[in-house]
C-alpha cells in the first residue's frame, strides 16, 4: 500500500513529464510538451462516432449498452452515456465499478461470473443500490449453483440478482452448446434461491469465425437460434420479467451490429406481449481504428451502418536511421496493438511538431519499445521527427495506456481522458 501511495507516483501517466508542473491543455501536442510515444485521441472523431452510432440504434428501435472494455474510459462511458446510451457493458466486476463510477445505472456484464470475491461484490452492490441494475451470464449448471450459493447472505430480503441465459456455438467460447442445454440452465436458475432468469444473450462474432466463408449466414442463423431461445423461455414460464424492467435480449460486436439488429428485432416482435428490449454491446466503435474494424464494419461492408472515422492514433520519435531504407521509432508491443495487424505508419512531423505529412512506409515488426519500418531510401524522415500510426483493434490498443491524450483538429491538447484497466 505503501509504494501504491508513493507520491512521486501518484500522478504518472504516460506521455506526461512534470504533471505537477505543466497543465498540456491548450498546447501543440507534438511541440515538445507531450513526451514519446503518445497516444491521442481526436476529439471531432469521437463526438462524431458516439452520436452517429447512438442515432442509428434510435432510428433501429435498439438500444446501445456499449462495452466499455474497449477504453475502459470514464469520461467517454459518461459521454456515451449522454448521448443516449442505454447503459454500458462490461466484462468483470472491476469493470463495472468503473462503469457505475461514471454514471451508469444499467450494467450488463457480458461474462461467466465465477469468482467468489467478483460474486459477493455483485450482491452487496445489489443490495446497497437498490435502483442500479446488474446482469451477469449463467451457462451451466455448475455456474448457476456457484451464483447462487455465493449470493448467500449478500442480498436484501427477497432480493434476487437477474442473469441472462447464454447460447454459444460448438467450438466456441463460454456460452450453452444447445437450445436444450440452454433450458436446462434456465430451468436451474428457475429453482434457485437468489437468481431471476432476464432474459437471453449471445455474441455473433463467435458464430461468425466458425462460420468461415459463410460467416454472415452464421451470424444470422445464431440470431435466429437466440430469438428463438428467449421465445421458448417465455413460453415454458421460465423467464420471471421484473415489474419495471423489460426482458434483456442481446448480442451485436462492433463488426456485425446490423444483422444483429435486424435479426433480434425481429424476434423480439415475436415476443410483442412480453416487454422485451433488444440490446447492441458494440464498443470499438468510439474511436474506431484503421485495420480490423475499418475492414469488417457494416458501411465497409456496404452495409447498413454508421459512418465512423478513426479517433485513436498512437505517435513516437525515429530513434535511428540506420540504413537508408530503415528507421527505427519507439513505438512498440507495449504501446500499440499486433494481434490483428501491425500498426500502420501513416504520418510524420518535424522535431517540433508542426503540420502532418503522409508518410510512405510499412511496419514489419515490432520489439517490446521498438517499431522497424521500411522505407524508401528517398523518403525525408529524420532521427527526432514524429511518426504517427493508425492501429487495428483498440480492444488491445487502448489497455496500455492509463490515459489517453485529447486533441482537437488543429492537433492542441483540449483534455486527459484517463483509463482504468
Amino acid at each position: 500500500m505503501t509504494a501504491l501511495s508513493h507520491p512521486r507516483l501518484e500522478r504518472h501517466y504516460r506521455g506526461l513529464l512534470a504533471t505537477d508542473d505543466v497543465d498540456p491543455t491548450g498546447v501543440d501536442a507534438f511541440g515538445g510538451t507531450l513526451a514519446s510515444p503518445l497516444a491521442v485521441v481526436r476529439s471531432s472523431a469521437l463526438a462524431a462516432n458516439i452520436a452517429g452510432m447512438q442515432r442509428w440504434c434510435d432510428d433501429h428501435g435498439v438500444v446501445l449498452a456499449p462495452h466499455g472494455k474497449t477504453t475502459m474510459a470514464p469520461a467517454l462511458f459518461s459521454r456515451q452515456l449522454a448521448a443516449g446510451a442505454w447503459g454500458i457493458t462490461v466484462a468483470s466486476p472491476a469493470q463495472a465499478q468503473v462503469a457505475l463510477a461514471a454514471g451508469a445505472t444499467r450494467v450488463l456484464i457480458a461474462n461467466q461470473l465465477t469468482d467468489v470475491a467478483g460474486i459477493r461484490w455483485l450482491g452487496r452492490t445489489l443490495r446497497d443500490a437498490p435502483d442500479v441494475a446488474i446482469w451477469c451470464y449463467v451457462d451451466s449448471l455448475a455456474g448457476v449453483a456457484l451464483l447462487d450459493d455465493g449470493l448467500e447472505g449478500a442480498l436484501a430480503d427477497a432480493q434476487r440478482a437477474e442473469v441472462l441465459v447464454e447460447l454459444g456455438v460448438a467450438g466456441g467460447r463460454t456460452g450453452a452448446r444447445s437450445q436444450p442445454d440452454a433450458v436446462r440452465v434456465a430451468e436451474a436458475v428457475k429453482a434457485s434461491r437468489h437468481l431471476r432468469l432476464a432474459g437471453a444473450s449471445g455474441y455473433e462474432g463467435v458464430a461468425a469465425g466458425a462460420g468461415g466463408p459463410q460467416g454472415i449466414a452464421a451470424v444470422d442463423a445464431f440470431c435466429a437460434e437466440l430469438g428463438r431461445l428467449l421465445r421458448r423461455l417465455v413460453d415454458d414460464g421460465l423467464v420471471e420479467p421484473s415489474h419495471d424492467r423489460p426482458l434483456v435480449l442481446s448480442a451485436g460486436g462492433s463488426a456485425y451490429f446490423d444483422h444483429v439488429a435486424s435479426g433480434l428485432a425481429a424476434a423480439r416482435e415475436s415476443l410483442s406481449a412480453t416487454p422485451t428490449v433488444v440490446v447492441l454491446r458494440s464498443g470499438a466503435y468510439v474511436t474506431h481504428d484503421h485495420g480490423l474494424y475499418a475492414r469488417t464494419t457494416p458501411t465497409a461492408r456496404g452495409g447498413d451502418g454508421p459512418q465512423l472515422t478513426p479517433a485513436f492514433e498512437v505517435w513516437g520519435r525515429v530513434l535511428s536511421r540506420p540504413e537508408p531504407t530503415r528507421a527505427i521509432v519507439d513505438v512498440g508491443r507495449r504501446d500499440a496493438p499486433f494481434d490483428q495487424d501491425l500498426p500502420f505508419a501513416l504520418w510524420s512531423r518535424a522535431v517540433a511538431g508542426g503540420p502532418r505529412d503522409d508518410l510512405t512506409a510499412s511496419v514489419v515488426s515490432l520489439n517490446d519499445q521498438h517499431a522497424f519500418l521500411d522505407l524508401a531510401s528517398d523518403e525525408p524522415l529524420d532521427v527526432g521527427q514524429w511518426v504517427g500510426f493508425g492501429i487495428s483493434h483498440p480492444c488491445t490498443a487502448v489497455d496500455k495506456w492509463n490515459v489517453l491524450v485529447e486533441i482537437d483538429d488543429a492537433d492542441r491538447v483540449v483534455g486527459l481522458l484517463p483509463t482504468y484497466f
